[in-house]
């Protein structure tokens, strides 16, 4: 399998965006890069950024591995991609907004209807209940990878609670400190202005009723969530309070936070709490985590939830399948990103292919995240691969399948040197009544393991800061 190096390309010659970088590590000190990668560690230790993960054996909290050479793209290849970018959450939303409302989609074909109504994400108490402003995704954080210099392709999307911004935003800080010298060098897209852009897409969402300035909370599961650092972080980047369940209560269908001065009205509420746990006079009456009456104040009107309740359909990676249909039916244009090729093992053909290619496919669960319940056919032990034939066989709506793509690479630094490693990248898209707006770059994730195609942070993955340069390349070109 051909791979794709960014920084060399098909021919080995050092492409356009990386030839600053390729000049100043020729001339780089390695002893150098290892103090840089050093300080960074040192960095993220004192900064405290640490991401959990479920299930580990130490049950203990760890740095997300960062590696210290930026990944770089070039502002033509990036408008490409922001057209893309722009064009698929607009869809999305209107999906969602139609699944919820008039059902056009079913009713005309593009999507069966038992694949959306029996979608764990499909939320029936959304059924015929608009948004405010019908906006469904006000957040999405949409997985792409690349295979050579002219395609890249969507692999997820994520439109529940999309994480990973404050490493996006930390990692551009601490690139900023320890090589500003590179920084001169190249004219890169700031992005420092995400969360003045979260904060306003987020304002404009407020309730119509919503007195004067709005009153925007982040509403956390709590210290002990994966993701509390980036909670923590994103509440104090906006300037809002960082709430958990028992912080809020509702009277006369309006949510109120709690606070030393009396209770205050809130009206928008950036929610990182799963459906299921938002209120448990809707959904599970066991949580602990969510607010009762919560969804009795947002069917009112009175309250915003960001993403709106029922938007987990979207994340579903059957539904994925669909989303060129889905676009073409809603916006009447063809897909300006593609779709990794899927088999939907619900389709008994499809199913059978599958059977037979096992050892060649990458294997994934519908409603699955974070890089669990998945086979990289490739690279699975034969015992491995029965397991997942034997869940394939009993149930098979639960899968898809999809042919392992030679992922491009970028080099990273070790302390062997320079090596490639496999990347994907996730941009950040916002979508508010104040229109759609893409940050300039994204979250770049890196497999830190060589020939590794998994690069989730929770399967031992790495992050590194996203470069969008002008195609000028440098100040002084």
């Amino acid at each position: 399998m051909i791979q794709f190096d960014e920084m060399s390309g098909s021919s080995g010659a050092t492409r356009l965006p990386y030839r600053e970088l390729s000049k100043w590590l020729s001339v780089t000190d390695p002893k150098l890069l290892a103090a840089r990668r050093e300080q960074a560690e040192l960095l993220f230790r004192r900064i405290g950024i640490t991401f959990a993960v479920y299930g580990a054996q130490e049950a203990a909290e760890r740095l997300i591995p960062f590696d210290i050479l930026p990944r770089i793209l070039s502002r033509s290849e990036w408008t490409r991609l922001e057209r893309g970018l722009v064009q698929r959450v607009t869809a999305l939303n209107l999906f969602l907004k139609d699944i919820y409302g008039a059902g056009e989609a079913i009713r005309a074909g593009v999507i069966p209807g038992d694949l959306v109504y029996r979608n764990p994400g499909y939320c029936p108490e959304m059924a015929g209940r608009g948004t405010p402003h019908d906006i469904f995704v006000h957040i999405a954080g949409v997985d792409i990878v690349r295979t050579d210099d002219e395609d890249f392709y969507v692999l997820e999307d994520n439109a529940r609670t999309p994480s990973g911004v404050s490493y996006m935003l930390e990692n551009r800080e601490v690139m900023m400190r320890l090589f500003p010298e590179l920084f001169a060098q190249h004219r890169v897209a700031p992005i420092d202005d995400y969360p003045n852009e979260l904060l306003a897409t987020l304002r404009s969402v407020a309730p119509p009723r919503a007195p004067g300035d709005p009153v925007i909370v982040l509403l956390t599961p709590g210290q002990y969530n994966s993701a509390f650092y980036e909670h923590s972080f994103l509440a104090d980047k906006l300037g809002v309070e960082l709430v958990e369940g028992r912080d809020l209560f509702v009277r006369d269908d309006v949510v109120y936070m709690r606070t030393t001065e009396g209770p205050q009205r809130v009206d928008v509420i950036y929610r990182r709490i799963d459906d299921d746990f938002l209120d448990p006079l809707t959904f599970r009456p066991d949580s602990a985590l969510g607010v009762p009456g919560l969804m009795g104040a947002y069917h009112a009107g009175n309250v915003t939830l960001a993403n709106a309740v029922g938007a987990g359909v979207a994340d579903d990676k059957a539904t994925y399948t669909y989303m060129p249909d889905i676009i073409r039916f809603f916006l009447g244009e063809e897909p300006l990103l593609k779709n990794v090729p899927t088999y939907r093992c619900r389709e008994p053909e499809a199913l059978a292919y599958v059977l037979d290619h096992l050892s060649e496919l990458v294997v994934k669960e519908v409603n699955g995240s974070g890089g669990y319940g998945m086979l990289v056919g490739p690279h699975a032990s034969r015992a491995d691969i029965e397991t997942f034939r034997a869940k394939l066989k009993a149930n098979p709506d639960h899968f898809i399948a999809q042919p392992t793509l030679a992922l491009s690479t970028c080099p990273i630094s070790i302390s062997e040197g320079i090596a490639p490693r496999h990347v994907d990248l996730r941009p950040f898209v916002l979508q508010g009544a104040n229109g759609v707006r893409v940050v300039p770059g994204g979250l770049t994730r890196v497999a830190m393991t060589e020939n590794s195609l998994v690069v989730n942070s929770s399967q031992g993955g790495g992050t590194k800061d996203t470069w969008i340069v002008d195609d000028t390349l440098s100040t002084d070109s």
